[in-house]
C-alpha cells in the first residue's frame, strides 16, 4: 500500500485510539466532557455508559485499520485491504452522520472524517477509480 494511503490511515487509527481514551477512560474529566464535547457534568454522568461503549467502537475501528495495514506482512494483503477499507469507510460514515446530525460539530466531523477520506481516495486513485 502506498504512503498516500498509509499515512492518513495511520492518522485515522491514532485519532480513533485517542477518541477511545477520551470516551472510555477519561470521560468524567471536565476537560473532556465539558470542553471537548460540550456536556455538563450532569449530562456526562447520564451518558457515561454510552460514551464508554462508543469509545470501544472507536478502538475496534482503529484495530481494523491496524490489522489492515499489518496484514500484507503475513501474506493477507487482500484480506487486510478489505478490513482496512471497511474500518476507514465506517469512520468516514460516522463523521458524515455527525455532520448531518449537528452541523455545528463540523470541526469534529472534519477531524474524524478527513483522514479516512484521504486514505480511501488515495486507495481508489491507486486502483484506477
Amino acid at each position: 500500500m502506498s504512503l498516500l494511503f498509509t499515512i492518513p490511515a495511520v492518522v485515522a487509527a491514532l485519532l480513533h485510539v485517542l477518541f477511545f481514551v477520551e470516551e472510555s477512560l477519561l470521560w468524567m474529566r471536565p476537560a473532556i466532557h465539558r470542553k471537548t464535547f460540550g456536556f455538563s457534568t450532569e449530562v456526562a454522568t447520564g451518558a457515561r455508559l454510552l460514551a464508554f461503549n462508543q469509545g470501544f467502537y472507536n478502538l475496534f475501528l482503529a484495530a481494523g485499520v491496524a490489522f489492515g495495514l499489518a496484514a500484507p506482512a503475513f501474506g493477507l494483503a487482500v484480506e487486510g485491504r478489505a478490513v482496512a477499507v471497511f474500518a476507514l469507510a465506517s469512520m468516514l460514515c460516522a463523521a458524515l452522520v455527525l455532520l448531518a446530525s449537528k452541523p455545528a460539530f463540523w470541526f469534529g466531523a472534519a477531524v474524524q472524517g478527513l483522514p479516512p477520506a484521504i486514505a480511501l481516495a488515495a486507495l481508489a486513485a491507486a486502483r484506477g477509480g
